[in-house]
């Protein structure tokens, strides 16, 4: 069903009455007819509630301060609270539900937060309602009260109106429906301001087309918040993207976009700041590795933000001037220098140099080599590490480290690149991608992992995360990492790529760190 809304006419200008206002005090702007049924539309409604982000992307989320059926929202209120509104009542509806909530901008420096009151109401019982094929129609309403004195207060997200009302109407006995649109405007002058119509017009929109697709049978696919709820790490990535954003992209050395990097990588500092709060609760962080980890900057911003960590990778990089510092000697350290970026080829355990030829590893510098073993406890990064993206969990196996895994581009064991298979018995279409995460937590499950998922909330399409931060339960067993390697393919190939990007990136570096 396309989406083409109705403007109703003079005569039907409002759907509702609101006991004690003026009987034009809602206006209709767009009806749309429908064929989702009331308990869809509620559904819908109440994830639009959660979620204004759906709506416009100048929001994050909104925090839910109160809810008559949650007990849990229990948020602290802002002083915008003292402006709430009355609770309106409508002819033939009762209030059902009551839910307050505070939206959040994407930018607090431009715009303010807004606490507003949502409501839900139905029929007032169930033998009130139009008849129509002898048939009662149901009525269903949510309105959207704003805590805000004027129109002159709003922010710039927010439609200025007294309240938005969402109508649902639905016919058991055609098995249709409809869903209208209602402004409650500050003046009768608002009516023809063409900013409010293009709003209208899109909210009623996104009620459509979310309603229509839970109608046809579509499911949510990607969850996100799995492990640290929304607000902690939205509310971490806003204070860092005030301290850092500007200056980073402004003294950005690389060729490649700024914003996308730097915003990516403190999104994702964000998630693991949160992510380590949790793991290390009054304790001592006992450090972090990055592995392949390209410009540095993920370890830059964690380094500035007092965690202790270090990366590498195997090709030095402009940014690296700016980025490196010089920290004290830690155990982790591959040199006595203990710079926090350093140029390094990773060589796992599990590669042996047996069998190599002389003329193989002829000319190998050893000095940009890693052995792959780290002190026990510290984690793992692995940041679209590409061709260390499988090694990832057999290398937090064997230094018994926890680790996040950031899949981006398939490769095996042996380095090359490749194409994985979706599980077998899956039904569901697979992309190449999913088959690589679904890989990735199959290698951490054999390795002992309780592999934990995450949708990171990250400007980047290959944005799951495998987190292997505690072992599988009750398996205290160290794991057969050599019969897992030859599981997964073998590494016969691994050391001769090694070899040849050593012999590259000495060339291009000079052989220094």
């Amino acid at each position: 069903m396309a989406f083409e809304p109705e403007e109703p006419s003079g005569d039907t200008a409002s759907y509702l009455t609101q006991i004690g206002v003026s009987a034009l005090s809602w206006r209709a702007l767009y009806s749309h007819g429908c064929t989702f049924t009331r308990p869809t539309f509620v559904d819908c409604m109440l994830n639009l509630v959660r979620n204004p982000n759906i709506n416009t992307s100048w929001l994050f989320r909104a925090d839910i301060l109160e809810d008559d059926e949650d007990e849990k929202a229990a948020l602290p209120l802002s002083e915008d609270y003292q402006h709430a509104p009355e609770i309106p009542e409508f002819q033939g509806l009762r209030l059902r539900r009551r839910m307050v909530r505070r939206l959040i901008p994407r930018n607090p420096a431009r715009d303010d937060a807004l606490v507003q009151t949502c409501l839900f109401y139905d029929h007032a019982s169930p033998d009130v309602g139009d008849i129509d094929d002898n048939k009662v129609v149901e009525r269903t309403l949510v309105v959207y009260l704003p805590h805000l004195a004027a129109d002159a207060e709003f922010p710039f997200y927010h439609p200025k109106v007294r309240g938005i009302a969402f109508l649902h109407e639905w016919n058991e006995g055609v098995r249709r429906g409809e869903i209208s649109l209602s402004f409650r405007f500050f003046s009768d002058a608002d009516l023809s301001v063409a900013k409010l119509t293009r709003t209208a017009w899109h909210l009623l929109e996104v009620i459509h087309r979310h309603g229509q697709g839970r109608a046809a049978g579509y499911q949510k696919r990607v969850q996100h918040d799995a492990l640290i709820p929304q607000r902690r790490v939205q509310d971490t990535y806003t204070v860092l993207k005030r301290e850092y954003a500007r200056s980073l992209i402004e003294g950005w050395a690389e060729s490649t976009d700024p914003e996308k990097h730097v915003f990516e990588d403190l999104s994702i500092a964000a998630f693991l700041i949160e992510l380590w709060a949790d793991m290390y609760p009054g304790g001592a962080f006992p450090g972090f590795v990055d592995i392949g980890c390209g410009n540095g900057l993920l370890v830059h911003i964690l380094n500035r933000e007092g965690y202790t960590g270090w990366g590498f990778d195997a090709r030095r990089r402009k940014s690296w001037t700016q980025y490196n510092i010089v920290r004290p000697s830690r155990p982790e350290a591959s040199d006595a220098s203990g710079h926090s970026l350093q140029q390094l080829l990773l060589l796992p355990p599990p590669v042996s140099r047996e069998g190599a030829s002389d003329i193989t590893i002829s000319g190998f510098d050893e000095s940009l080599v890693h052995d792959g073993h780290f002190p026990k406890g510290t984690f793992i990064i692995s940041n679209h590490a590409d061709e260390l993206t499988p090694w990832t969990p057999i290398l937090a196996a064997i230094s018994d480290c926890p680790f996040i895994a950031i899949p981006c581009c398939s490769h095996d064991l042996t380095g090359k690149k490749v194409r994985y298979k979706p599980p077998k018995g899956n039904p569901k279409a697979f992309s190449s991608y999913a088959a690589l995460v679904e890989k990735t937590a199959e290698i951490a499950k054999d390795c002992g992992f309780d592999a934990e998922r995450e949708m990171l909330r990250i400007p980047s399409t290959r944005n799951a995360a495998i987190i292997g931060r505690k072992k599988i339960s009750g398996d205290s067993l160290v794991p057969d990492i050599d019969a897992i390697v030859q599981r997964y393919g073998g590494t016969d190939g691994y050391l001769e790529t090694i070899v040849k990007l050593s012999k590259r990136t000495s060339a291009d570096s000079g052989g220094g760190h």
